[in-house]
């Protein structure tokens, strides 16, 4: 199982991105994924998560209505929205994928992580 994340960059606060998780093998489309962060000198936290059908999401408060999680099970690929986005959001994105069909906010639930994309927001 892989799960390669990209979309990451460098953006003026009040940006917005768009990063995907493609996950390749046997998770594929039928279990949660979910969205991590990491700040430099930080612990990882959640971010937001999602249930295989899609039907159930979860968010952090700090993220929540300014971040949209979704996916397109057809091509195995996730996607996590970040819209109205500030200089407290720069950090190492990670998505991850957890053989419970649910979504999970704990980072021990999850199975399989991704390398990693840079989110960087100038103030």
């Amino acid at each position: 199982v892989q799960l390669q994340a990209s979309g990451g960059g460098l953006v003026q606060a009040g940006g917005s991105l768009r990063l995907s998780c493609a996950v390749s093998g046997r998770v594929g489309s039928r279990n949660g994924m979910g969205w991590f962060r990491q700040a430099p000198g930080k612990e990882r936290e959640f971010v937001s998560a999602i249930s295989r059908s899609g039907s159930s999401t979860y968010y952090a408060d700090s993220v929540k209505g300014r971040f949209t999680i979704s996916r397109d099970n057809a091509k195995n690929t996730g996607y996590l929205q970040m819209n109205g986005l500030k200089p407290e959001d720069t950090a190492v994105y990670y998505c991850a994928a957890t053989l419970q069909v649910g979504a999970r906010v704990r980072s021990a639930d999850y199975d399989y992580w991704g390398q990693g994309t840079q989110v960087t927001v100038s103030s």
